[in-house]
C-alpha cells in the first residue's frame, strides 16, 4: 500500500488517526490555515504525485467552513499531481436539502456533490446518506456505507428482551426493516406530522410496541425532539424501554439537554461527527467507532475488491 495517502482536514482528526491505525499507514502531513479575514489556506507537507490520496473529513458544524476545507484540500492535491482523490465523508452535510420542498428552493445537496467533483474528486465514500437517492447526484462513482453491522452487534450484545425496531417516520421504513431484518423482531413505524423545520404537530405509533423494548433506528440525532417525543409516545403505548439510534450525531441547540431528560434509557451515535465535552458528560449518549468500517472500505477500494461486504 506504499502508494496510498491519508490526508485530513479538521473537523475530525480523531476519526482519521484511528482509521490510520487500523489501516497500519501514517497520516499524511498536512496543515490548514486561516488569514485574519477567516480564508482558508492549506499547505500538504510531502509529494502526493502519483499517490491515491483519501480525503477525510465531514462536512459537519461548522458545516461552511468545513466544506470549504475538503474542497482546497482536494484541489490542493490535483494541483500536486495526485493521480487518484477519493473524499471520505462521514456525515454528508446538506443532505437533507435533496429535493424541492417549496417553490423556489434550492437543492443543496446537488450542489455539493457538484462542488465536489468539479474540485477535481474521483471517488467519494458516505455513511448512511440521509436519502439513498444523493448517489445518483454525482457522476463519479460513490460507495454508500452503512453504520448497521456496528449498531446491530451492539444491539445484540448489550439489549435484553423482545425487541420491536421503530421507524421515527414513513422515510425510515426501509431503513428500520434492514435492522429488524438483522435483528429477527418486529416493526413499528410511527406516523410524524410536521409543520416546519424542527418543528412536531402529532405522532401516531402503527404496529404492537406494548411489552416490548423498543429501538429507535434514524440516520441522525439533530435537535433531538422527534426522538425525545417519540420516546413519550412509545412508552405512553407501552413500551418497557426505548433506546435511540442513529449513524450520525449531530446533537444541535437544545439536544443534550432534551435526552438528559426524556424518557429514553439510552442514545447510540457513532463518531462520524466528532463528540464534544457536552456530549460525553450526558451518561445517556454513547459513542461507537466506525473507523475500521472505514479503514476496511478504504483497503478494498485501494486493492480494487468488492465492499459489498460491509453492508452485512
Amino acid at each position: 500500500m506504499e502508494r496510498l495517502k491519508i490526508v485530513t482536514g479538521s473537523s475530525n482528526t480523531e476519526l482519521a488517526d484511528s482509521v490510520c491505525r487500523h489501516l497500519g499507514v501514517p497520516l499524511s502531513k498536512s496543515v490548514v490555515k486561516r488569514f485574519s479575514d477567516g480564508e482558508i489556506m492549506v499547505e500538504i507537507h510531502e509529494s502526493m504525485r502519483g499517490m491515491r490520496a483519501f480525503v477525510i473529513q465531514s462536512t459537519c458544524d461548522p458545516v461552511n467552513t468545513n466544506l470549504m476545507e475538503l474542497l482546497i484540500i482536494i484541489d490542493a492535491l490535483k494541483r500536486a499531481s495526485a493521480s487518484e482523490i477519493n473524499a471520505v465523508i462521514p456525515y454528508y452535510g446538506y443532505a437533507r436539502q435533496d429535493r424541492k420542498v417549496a417553490p423556489r428552493a434550492p437543492i443543496s445537496a446537488k450542489l455539493v456533490a457538484d462542488l465536489l467533483t468539479v474540485a477535481g474528486t474521483d471517488r467519494v465514500i458516505a455513511m448512511d446518506l440521509h436519502a439513498g437517492q444523493i448517489q445518483g447526484f454525482f457522476d463519479i462513482p460513490v460507495d454508500h456505507l452503512y453504520a448497521l453491522p456496528v449498531l446491530v452487534q451492539y444491539v445484540k450484545e448489550n439489549i435484553e428482551g423482545e425487541i420491536a425496531v421503530v421507524s421515527p417516520d414513513a422515510g425510515g421504513v426501509e431503513r428500520a426493516r434492514a435492522y429488524a431484518k438483522r435483528l429477527g423482531s418486529s416493526l413499528v413505524i410511527i406516523d410524524k406530522r410536521r409543520s416546519g423545520p424542527n418543528v412536531l404537530e402529532e405522532m401516531n405509533v402503527i404496529g404492537d410496541i406494548k411489552g416490548k423494548v423498543a429501538v429507535i433506528i434514524d440516520d441522525m440525532i439533530d435537535t433531538a425532539g422527534t426522538l425525545t417525543k417519540a420516546a413519550n409516545v412509545l412508552m405512553e403505548e407501552g413500551a418497557l424501554k426505548v433506546y435511540g439510534f442513529a449513524s450520525h450525531g449531530v446533537l444541535s441547540g437544545p439536544a443534550i439537554e432534551r435526552i438528559a431528560q426524556s424518557r429514553l434509557s439510552k442514545v447510540v451515535v457513532t463518531n462520524s461527527i466528532p463528540v464534544h465535552d457536552n456530549v460525553a458528560q450526558c451518561d445517556k449518549i454513547e459513542v461507537l467507532s466506525v473507523s475500521g468500517l472505514f479503514a476496511d472500505a478504504i483497503k478494498r477500494i485501494y486493492i480494487e475488491d468488492s465492499v459489498s461486504c460491509l453492508f452485512s
